[in-house]
């Protein structure tokens, strides 16, 4: 078996402006915990080594991620967080939401309460993750919800396709998308710059970890259900990089395929 030790250090955000293989490595070779790893994967070993050092390659390669240590090191400033869509208990439904959605099976022992959690992993800068955890206590629900996430990594586009804007920059998203899980249907649309997030507080935490600052949204049919509303959110932001684009589009929309940020 093949171990490796890494380290895990506090990296500003400010290191991290230009995304390039040479920055990826430096932040790599920092770390402040060690962190024993044995990889049990072909990916996993090929990482471990340094053979393998971009995340945008093995996403672009159709690579199934199956460790979680491999976005750990390569996406050194991954960041992550819990969406609310539980509820607490309170008179007439009016009860305060709460990141763990609590269900309860009926048995002759009592109830067999179990809890759901649905985490959300990003680097800013066009990767993205969501995650579904569930176990009969908390904790174990939010450590499976974010190691899920970090399976579930994918790359999306970002752009300025708002006909009011124009400066250039990848702060919206290139064109119209629109996603649908269950009855919820959500359309994102791009925005000037200095709009803000027009979204639900929960699809706006989504989209922050993306990258996205500014887009208008709209809803319909059913959307009380936070997990079919962020789970339309995902297949939107996945609809980017399914749609084709001629290279023409990339200049016009300032489109961002990758780490890049800034002008195009």
């Amino acid at each position: 078996m093949v171990k490796k030790k890494i380290k895990e250090i506090d990296v500003n955000e400010d290191e991290f402006v230009e995304d390039t293989e040479e920055t990826l490595k430096t932040a790599r070779d920092k770390k402040v915990e060690d962190l024993t790893w044995t990889p049990k994967t072909e990916l996993g070993k090929k990482v471990a080594s340094g053979e393998v050092r971009d995340i945008y390659k093995i996403l672009d390669q159709g690579n199934v991620i199956m460790e979680k240590e491999i976005v750990d090191v390569l996406l050194p400033d991954m960041e992550s967080d819990l969406l609310q869509i539980g509820q607490a208990k309170g008179k007439f439904g009016g009860g305060k939401r709460r990141v763990f959605r609590q269900t309860q099976k009926k048995t002759r022992e009592g109830n067999k309460p179990r809890f759901a959690t649905l985490a959300v992993v990003g680097n800013k800068k066009g990767i993205i993750g969501l995650g579904y955890g569930k176990a009969k206590e908390t904790v174990p629900a939010r450590e499976k919800a974010t190691r899920n996430a970090k399976f579930n990594v994918f790359k999306i586009r970002r752009g300025c396709g708002s006909w009011e804007c124009g400066c250039g920059e990848a702060h919206s998203i290139p064109f119209t998308i629109q996603g649908k899980c269950g009855s919820a249907v959500l359309t994102l649309m791009p925005a000037p710059k200095g709009t803000g997030l027009k979204v639900d507080v929960e699809v706006a935490k989504v989209l922050n970890l993306a990258g996205i600052t500014d887009v208008w949204s709209k809803t319909t049919s059913q959307t009380g259900s936070k997990i079919n509303l962020i789970r339309a959110t995902e297949k939107a932001l996945k609809s980017l990089t399914k749609t084709k684009l001629q290279e023409k589009h990339y200049q016009i929309l300032s489109v961002v395929d990758g780490p890049g940020e800034g002008k195009v």
